[in-house]
C-alpha cells in the first residue's frame, strides 16, 4: 500500500477545507507531513497540546468530521488513520465518504451541498494506532469526507491512491506535457535502492526544497549501479528529458543513461550514459537516440547517488490518448458526464453500467452497440441537444463546425434557410458529423438530404451521432 501516493499531500496540493470542530487541536494538522509527535508537558489555553486534529467531548447526539480536498483527484486504494498519541481521546471508530467536485467549489456548497458517496463503512479504530483500512471503489474522487464517531482525534490522514488526471486542466493530450509527472498519473515502479530518499520524491512538482526531497540511494560498495522504473503517464513519444540534481552536491551520480520500453520489460536506449554535474538542472534533446513509443523508462546511476527530479517532456500517441479516454470512463464518480459525449439519458446509463472497459475497441463497440439498440426516442433526445449548423456556440460545437468561420455569407444564408426547411419537414435538427467539413461541404450534404422521407433521415441522423459520439469520447482528454 506504500507504494500508492498520498492524495491528499499538502505538497500536492491537498488542504483540509473544513472541520464542525477543532476546539482542541486543528483540522490543519491532520495533513502535516512528518509524523506526528508528542510533547509531554506542552498545555494551551483550552487543554493538552496534540498533535492533530481533535475536537471537544460530545454532549449531544450527532459525531464529527472533517473534509479534505485532495491534491490530486484519484482512485482511493487505502486510508490510514493514524491515532498516534491519543489514548483516552481516540474516536471509538469512522468512516470515509468522497465526492468529485471542481477544486473551487466554495466550502459552504462542500459543506452542505454535495452528497458523498461512501468509500469506508463505519470502522473500528485502535488508540495511538496506525488504523490502516482498504478502500474497493474505483471511482476518482477530489474531496474525502472523515467521520469520527463520536468525537475525539485523529493525529493523521493518508490517502493513499493512483491519480486520475483531468487532461482538459492542464491544455489536452494533444499538446506536451511531462509524462513522468506525479500529477499527470505517472507512477515509480520500483527501484534498486531508497536508502536515503523515496522513489516517488523523483516525479513530484516543482524543485526540491532540499536534499531529503529526492530518490537518493546509499553508497554502493559492490559491483553494479543503482537505477528506478517509472511507468509513464500513458504512451507517448519522448521530445525532452530533464534530470535534475538539485541539492545533491557531494552525493551526485557521476553518469546516467535513460532507456525506455512500451511493455516495462524489453529497453531500448533513450539515454546514452552522460555525465552528470552537482546541483545543476541537466536538458537533453539532442542527445536522446530515440522518441519512442514509450510507456517505462529507466534512469540507471553509475554507481549511485541522488536525483532530485525527472521529467520526460513528451506527447502522447493516440493510443496513449485512446487509453487515457478509457481510464476517464471507467473511473468516473459521476457518469453523467457521459451526457456531453451523447445526450441520450438511456445511452449513458447503459455505458456507464457496462464498466469497467478493458480497451478503447471495446468502449466503442460498446458505445455503438447500445447507441443502435436504442428506440427513436432515445436517438431524438440525443439530436435536441444539438445546436444548428453555424450558430455560433462555445466549447466542443465550435471545434466541430470550424468550417463555418470562414464561410461565406451566401453559404451561411443557405445553411440557416437549409436548416428551417430540414426541420419543418422532419421535426429535429439537421445533424452532420461536422469535423473536417467546410460549410459548403456540410450545405451540400443538406440539400442532398432534404429529399428523403422522415424514416431515413431518423436513421442517418443517427449514423451521424455515432460518429460525433465517438470523436467526443476522444476530445474527453482534449
Amino acid at each position: 500500500m506504500s507504494d500508492f501516493l498520498d492524495l491528499a499531500s499538502e505538497r500536492l496540493g491537498g488542504s483540509v477545507l473544513y472541520a464542525n470542530d477543532d476546539f482542541f487541536a486543528e483540522k490543519e494538522n491532520l495533513l502535516k507531513p512528518h509524523a506526528p509527535v508528542w510533547k509531554e508537558h506542552e498545555y494551551t489555553d483550552r487543554g493538552k497540546w496534540m498533535d492533530g486534529w481533535e475536537s471537544r467531548r460530545k454532549r449531544v447526539p450527532g459525531y464529527d468530521f472533517a473534509i479534505i480536498r485532495l491534491g490530486l483527484p484519484g482512485i482511493v486504494r487505502s486510508v490510514i488513520v493514524d491515532t498516534a498519541f491519543f489514548r483516552g481521546n481516540y474516536p471509538e471508530s469512522c468512516s470515509i465518504e468522497g465526492a468529485s467536485m471542481r477544486a473551487d467549489t466554495p466550502v459552504e456548497k462542500v459543506v452542505t451541498g454535495v452528497d458523498f458517496r461512501e468509500l469506508l463503512p463505519r470502522s473500528p479504530l485502535q488508540g495511538n494506532h496506525e488504523n490502516i483500512f482498504p478502500i474497493a471503489s474505483t471511482d476518482a474522487v477530489t474531496h474525502i469526507r472523515l467521520n469520527i464517531f463520536p468525537d475525539g482525534g485523529v493525529a493523521r490522514l493518508r490517502v493513499l491512491g493512483e491519480v486520475i488526471p483531468d487532461w482538459r486542466l492542464v491544455g489536452g493530450l494533444g499538446n506536451e506535457v511531462d509524462l513522468a509527472a506525479a500529477e499527470n498519473g505517472a507512477q515509480v515502479l520500483t527501484c534498486s535502492d531508497a536508502f536515503f530518499g523515496p522513489k516517488h520524491n523523483l516525479i513530484m512538482p516543482g524543485r526540491a526544497h532540499n536534499m531529503s526531497d529526492g530518490w537518493e540511494t546509499k553508497r554502493r560498495r559492490g559491483p553494479g549501479h543503482d537505477w528506478v522504473i517509472v511507468k509513464l503517464a500513458t504512451e507517448g513519444r519522448v521530445r525532452r528529458i530533464e534530470v535534475d540534481t538539485n541539492h545533491f552536491k557531494g552525493n551526485y551520480p557521476d553518469t546516467a543513461s535513460i532507456e525506455g520500453s512500451v511493455d516495462g520489460e524489453n529497453w531500448m536506449d533513450l539515454l546514452p550514459r552522460t555525465n552528470l554535474q552537482a546541483h545543476t538542472r541537466h536538458f537533453f534533446i539532442d542527445e536522446l537516440l530515440a522518441d519512442g513509443p514509450f510507456t517505462h523508462v529507466r534512469v540507471n546511476v553509475f554507481p549511485d547517488g541522488g536525483i532530485s527530479r525527472l521529467r520526460v517532456w513528451g506527447t502522447a500517441t493516440r493510443q496513449g490518448r485512446r487509453d487515457a479516454v478509457v481510464q476517464r470512463v471507467n473511473t468516473m464518480f459521476d457518469p453523467i458526464e457521459l451526457l456531453k459525449v451523447c445526450s441520450s439519458l438511456r445511452w449513458s446509463e447503459a455505458i456507464a453500467r457496462a464498466r469497467p472497459f478493458a480497451s478503447w475497441d471495446a468502449l466503442v463497440e460498446t458505445a455503438e452497440r447500445t447507441w443502435f439498440g436504442l428506440q427513436p426516442v432515445d436517438w431524438l433526445e440525443a439530436f435536441a441537444a444539438h445546436p444548428r449548423i453555424g450558430e455560433r456556440k462555445p466549447g466542443w460545437t465550435a471545434q466541430e463546425q470550424s468550417g463555418t468561420r470562414t464561410a461565406s455569407d451566401e453559404t451561411m444564408q443557405a445553411l440557416a434557410e437549409g436548416n428551417r426547411a430540414y426541420e419543418e419537414k422532419f421535426g429535429f435538427v439537421y445533424l452532420v458529423c461536422a469535423t473536417g467539413k467546410s460549410a459548403d461541404e456540410m450545405l451540400a450534404n443538406l440539400q442532398s438530404r432534404l429529399g428523403n422521407d422522415r424514416d431515413t433521415e431518423v436513421r442517418n441522423a443517427a449514423e451521424e451521432q455515432r460518429k460525433i459520439t465517438e470523436l467526443r469520447l476522444e476530445k474527453l482528454v482534449m
